[in-house]
């Protein structure tokens, strides 16, 4: 489980209601919440992504409310990991229950600049900044939830534990 992209920054403290506005919560479709996932901090977000790109966020990225809808949409704009020092617990539990790797390290959440290629080793937590060649250590992602990952969230991974052999 590998990432590679162009990071994308954003600061502290990025609530649910940046990452997809309340205005837009009477969808529950992937590609509509993805159309405007980030719109309130850059409103031409969703255009200037490449599939694979990574947000860099400050601490406590994901406070606010506990809207699933958040990680659906970083998710679907095509983002494939977060980085940021801390993360709001919901948000957390959220991210992996949806699919959506994330990484602690406050280092590399500091470090990094906006543009920045970096690469994310998703079985042992190291993220390489390719611009600098600077190293960092995020906490790895144990094996269990790398699999509900790879499954592409917890109810696919049950419903891929549940299929008959």
């Amino acid at each position: 489980m590998n990432f590679t992209g162009k990071t994308w920054k954003f600061g502290e403290n990025i609530d649910t209601d940046v990452i997809i506005p309340a205005r837009y919560l009477n969808t529950s479709d992937p590609q509509e919440l993805a159309r405007h996932c980030m719109e309130d901090a850059d409103p031409e977000f969703h255009k200037k992504l490449a599939k694979g790109d990574i947000i860099v966020g400050g601490k406590n990225f994901g406070c606010g409310s506990s809207r699933e809808h958040a990680p659906i949409a970083i998710k679907a704009a095509g983002i494939c990991c977060v980085i940021a020092p801390t993360f709001a617990r919901i948000f957390y539990r959220n991210a992996f229950n949806m699919g959506l790797p994330i990484f602690e390290c406050k280092e590399a959440a500091e470090d990094i600049q906006q543009g920045d290629q970096i690469e994310v080793d998703g079985a042992t937590g190291v993220i390489k900044n390719l611009a600098t060649g600077k190293i960092y250590q995020a906490k790895p992602i144990p094996a269990f939830m790398q699999e509900l990952i790879m499954d592409g969230g917890l109810i696919a991974h049950i419903l891929k534990k549940n299929e008959p052999a």
